[in-house]
């Protein structure tokens, strides 16, 4: 370990993730309302957070740690394919532009905390509640998961072998995250972003100047893949259906995942998500900017083990020692900002749509903060289990699945805001169909995440997430039409009087 370690990375890492550990705690104080024994505050920091705040929050949700190691990875490993992420972080804000203000009304009117809450508030449905609450949790904790592979890579990167360190700072951020709720990450979230717009603008322009310019880049790239046999640095015509359906599938997962959920609630209004509908595409960029680093991984010549270690092997090789640490800081403390809304995300989930719900219906807010505080350390405690004790391809195919799986809330959660004809039993069975359909599609394809449809002798290959999904709104329009035929008034909008 001695002969491995990195010194003056491992100072200035340790530096900074001080830094942000101090801030974690400090922001109990920051904004600080007469209590944070409410989970108004101490879950969606008061539903108060301005255009910059939401800016650097939403942003670190989507932007993680994974983020950064996982798509230059799959660059150096597949080429163009890997850049699906960048069309579909693209395709989503119109859509959060328009309806995410409706939803963030609707949760404020009715001090809804969760999707589950809207839900439930909409069609009075307990058994849909809970569909899409317990459908948030599982499809949360291997995303947590994955902030901590990412985590672990750069420690490993630094020379720090073994468990301990990926502990201690587990140990940090569940800590942190109990004391100040929400406010951690969103006042974290700032170093974070601006260390990684510093990182990535760095990396895109002196790492080519060393390697001869991007003309040289691709054409390392495309000599390797075609030496490899497989990927390319352009996409065939028939990975197009493929890649599209992958990024639109992706995209409207996105906003449906409890992360994005208590960042969009935390917001002071929807004018306030409405501007960060237009400003969170400069993200997109840093993503694109982002991923062509799997491109330099094949210029500067690597030869890894793991695809996963071409951005740390990049900073090693072609920065000083210094530089490195700040980029590996960076990419820690992007995971510490998602996992930290996520374990939040799930652990409201929890309190409202399980526990006030089934356990205790009469619990107070203090309670139901304690509850969630509680919860949120078990979900990281959850997440890290699995990262220590299981190996790292089963958190990757159940982020696969999650995706899939939370993608099937998205009609429960989104037709109702437009439409009341849709009834409580149709979307129950529309999300079963999607949930356990696609779970069997993946399952089929040795969880791939496509499917390739047959038609005669024509074939399709297509995101079996959206293949589920199309049969999830299929089923919930048949059932729901089945069901509209009974003497039943359909529910209107309404206050839920559990809330009150």
């Amino acid at each position: 370990m001695t002969a491995e370690m990195n010194y003056p990375a491992l100072a200035v890492f340790l530096f900074f993730f001080g830094l942000v550990t101090v801030m974690g705690f400090l922001a109990a104080r920051w904004r600080r309302p007469k209590t944070l024994a409410h989970l108004d505050e101490w879950g969606l920091g008061g539903r108060q957070f301005g255009t910059w705040i939401t800016w650097f929050l939403v942003g670190g949700d989507i932007y993680t740690a994974y983020t950064m190691i996982a798509v230059p990875a799959l660059v150096y490993a597949v080429g163009a394919y890997g850049f699906f992420a960048l069309p579909y972080t693209i395709m989503i804000y119109p859509f959060v532009f328009v309806v995410m203000p409706l939803l963030w009304k609707n949760a404020k009117d009715n001090d809804y905390v969760t999707a589950a809450d809207v839900v439930h508030g909409r069609y009075g449905s307990r058994p849909l509640e809970l569909a899409v609450a317990l459908t948030g949790v599982i499809a949360t904790m291997p995303y947590i998961a994955l902030q901590l592979i990412g985590m672990e890579t750069v420690i490993h990167a630094l020379g720090l072998k073994g468990e301990i360190p990926l502990v201690l700072a587990f140990l940090i951020l569940a800590f942190y995250t109990y004391s100040s709720g929400l406010r951690a990450p969103a006042l974290i979230a700032f170093v974070k972003d601006i260390m990684i717009y510093i990182v990535v603008i760095a990396a895109t322009v002196l790492i080519p100047a060393k390697l001869g310019g991007y003309g040289a880049i691709f054409h390392a790239a495309d000599a390797a893949f075609k030496a490899k046999g497989s990927g390319g640095i352009l996409l065939q015509p028939a990975q197009f259906p493929a890649y599209l359906s992958l990024a639109f599938g992706s995209a409207l997962a996105l906003f449906m995942y409890p992360h994005a959920i208590t960042a969009v609630f935390a917001s002071s209004g929807g004018d306030t998500i409405r501007r960060n509908a237009i400003l969170l595409p400069a993200y997109s960029v840093l993503l694109g900017l982002l991923a062509l680093m799997g491109y330099m991984g094949h210029a500067a010549g690597l030869k890894l083990a793991n695809n996963n270690d071409v951005v740390p092997a990049l900073f090693q090789s072609l920065f000083p020692g210094w530089f490195a640490g700040f980029a590996f800081a960076a990419i820690a403390i992007g995971a510490l900002v998602p996992a930290a809304v996520m374990s939040i995300g799930a652990a409201n989930l929890f309190t409202r749509n399980f526990w006030k719900a089934y356990v205790d219906p009469e619990v107070s807010h203090a309670g139901q903060t304690k509850v969630a505080k509680i919860t949120s350390l078990l979900v990281k405690a959850g997440a890290l289990l699995v990262i220590l004790f299981l190996p790292t391809q089963f958190a990757l195919d159940l982020q696969l699945l999650g995706g899939l799986w939370i993608l099937q809330t998205f009609p429960a959660v989104i037709f109702g805001l437009y439409t009341g004809w849709f009834r409580a039993g149709g979307l129950l069975a529309g999300w079963a169909t999607g949930f356990f359909g696609g779970t069997w599609l993946i399952w089929l394809n040795n969880y791939k995440p496509l499917h390739t449809l047959a038609f005669g002798d024509a074939k399709i290959t297509l995101y079996s997430g959206l293949i589920a999904l199309a049969a999830n709104i299929a089923v919930a329009i048949v059932v729901s039409a089945a069901l509209r035929l009974r003497p039943e008034p359909i529910p209107a909008p309404l206050k839920d009087s559990r809330f009150k």
